[in-house]
């Protein structure tokens, strides 16, 4: 049995009553949701109480839930949405930085190249590809950022980032690719690459 069919399965004991099985579902998301989240809120307790706030909107809403997406991508728009919703009732925006933790950087395909660098010299090459790659996302628009990072950091598939983003898969593809080519231009001097080469 499948992820989505597992959650499917809690979901129908939550909309049931069973409020372990929602229970569960929160211990399950509730790290990602966090991750997800800190990228737009800054201050670890308030990336807490945006978490909560949104699955107790959630929760709240799910006997609305049918199980037309998956129950992670429907639970990430609520999230994106109480987030948005809070920065502006606090008169602040989505921030325009974008910082990795460790963890993330695993998620990248050529984490493991960046990690056996041998060299004094290479941890520091591999320290400024680091740094130019979190300064070019940096400097991206928020929904280029948005699509790239749920690509490339959360792993979504571009089926979700549409249902995620509210979007056409072409808009997605289009976005990822946008945001792909300006972090490439920014890490070209760095590699040496020419312009015909992204990565």
């Amino acid at each position: 049995m499948g992820d989505r069919e597992v959650d499917q399965q809690l979901v129908e004991r939550a909309q049931r009553g069973d409020k372990r099985a929602f229970e569960l579902l929160v211990a399950k998301y509730q790290r990602k949701l966090g991750r997800l989240l800190s990228r737009m809120v800054r201050d670890p307790a308030e990336v807490e109480d945006v978490t909560q706030e949104a699955f107790i909107k959630a929760y709240r809403a799910l006997p609305s839930f049918r199980g037309d997406s998956a129950f992670y991508t429907w639970l990430y728009r609520i999230a994106i949405n109480t987030a948005k919703n809070y920065l502006v009732a606090l008169g602040r925006r989505a921030p325009t930085t974008t910082e990795f933790d460790n963890e993330d950087a695993e998620n990248f395909d050529d984490a493991e190249a960046l990690r056996d660098s041998a060299t004094p010299e290479d941890h520091l090459h591999g320290k400024q590809i680091a740094e130019t790659v979190t300064r070019a996302m940096a400097t991206l628009p928020e929904d280029l950022r948005t699509a790239i990072t749920l690509r490339e950091i959360d792993g979504l598939a571009y089926e979700e980032i549409a249902t995620l983003m509210n979007c056409p898969i072409g808009t997605v593809r289009s976005r990822i690719f946008r945001a792909r080519e300006a972090i490439a231009a920014e890490l070209r001097p760095l590699l040496g690459t020419d312009e015909n080469r992204r990565w």
